[in-house]
């Protein structure tokens, strides 16, 4: 069994719960979004638009070390993703061990 961080595993809960979209069309069609995370080995361009979108949905954009947001969430191709539940955002964030918060640039 793998060691998963207590933010992968609130992570996992919102991919379960269909809390957890994926992928920037998806996200430019949300009506609110809580909390964007997006890949370390995203492009530079992908790490910007999440910053676009935290300015949107006036959230706050975490960023994974050490793992791709793809292992996380067990998905393919993942590189920008977004929770839509507040309690599970909140979750994430207090348990983000794993993530590195990015400010805006």
């Amino acid at each position: 069994m793998e060691n998963r961080s207590k933010a992968e595993t609130f992570i996992g809960f919102a991919v379960k719960s269909g809390k957890f979209r994926s992928g920037a069309n998806t996200l430019s069609t949300l009506k609110k979004a809580y909390l964007i995370l997006v890949c370390e080995t995203a492009a530079e361009n992908t790490k910007q638009l999440a910053e676009k979108y935290a300015g949107k949905y006036r959230c706050r954009v975490f960023c994974t070390k050490g793992r791709t947001l793809s292992d996380i969430a067990h998905k393919d191709g993942i590189k920008i993703a977004a929770i839509t539940d507040l309690s599970l955002a909140k979750a994430v964030i207090d348990n983000a061990e794993c993530l590195t918060e990015t400010v805006g640039r």
